[in-house]
């Protein structure tokens, strides 16, 4: 399985970059400077970043976790979505992350988050896999059938307590939301510092 890849049906529309997205580029750089966000020797990048914005949502380009600073150009809006037909729509000069729709998962699953961050730490994905909400290990990242499960984490589990969980059949992939970034991207490099927590 090769990470990085669109697996839903993507309606791309051509348009300029989000505004006022300050924020947004902070703390993206500052998980790519913790390589929370990057790219694998072989090119593929990882990791990505939103923040909802009205009904829509903005989100970290797909193929932008190269780029040590983030720019605006880097950033396109999600302007809808649909489980069902597993399609995505954005607007803005990239196209949308691959994981928009666990993005869009965690959106519609909790009212009040505002933001989400989609990292990844080997290590730290082996410490909390199974120890804190974690989806289905035979459930592939960016689909259909991810954003259910995501779903099913928020009827079945505490994860609307910590906020965290780990994407289990998306190696090294974890994630954390919250009702801003400050809140999603403390959370995360809190627990890179600490560990896990003993609470699930």
């Amino acid at each position: 399985m090769k990470d990085g890849v669109i697996k839903f049906d993507l309606r791309w529309q051509r348009g300029p970059p989000p505004g006022n997205i300050d924020a947004l580029l902070e703390w993206r750089d500052r998980m790519r400077a913790a390589e929370l966000i990057g790219v694998y020797p072989d090119g593929v990048g990882y990791g990505n970043i939103s923040i909802r914005a009205g009904a829509a949502f903005i989100i970290s380009g797909s193929g932008t976790g190269a780029q040590l600073t983030a720019r605006r150009e880097h950033f396109t809006e999600v302007v809808d979505y649909d489980f069902n037909t597993n399609s995505v729509t954005c607007r803005g000069p990239v196209r949308a992350s691959s994981e928009s729709l666990t993005h869009a998962a965690v959106y519609e699953a909790d009212p009040s988050a505002a933001a989400v961050i989609h990292v990844h730490h080997p290590a730290l994905w082996e410490a909390l896999i199974g120890k804190i909400p974690t989806t289905a290990v035979d459930i592939e990242y960016g689909t259909r059938e991810m954003a259910e499960e995501v779903m099913r984490l928020f009827r079945d589990t505490p994860i609307a307590e910590g906020r965290l969980f780990v994407l289990g059949g998306h190696r090294d992939g974890i994630v954390a939301f919250g009702e801003s970034l400050r809140e999603a991207g403390t959370r995360l490099l809190d627990t890179l510092h600490t560990g896990p927590g003993e609470d699930p």
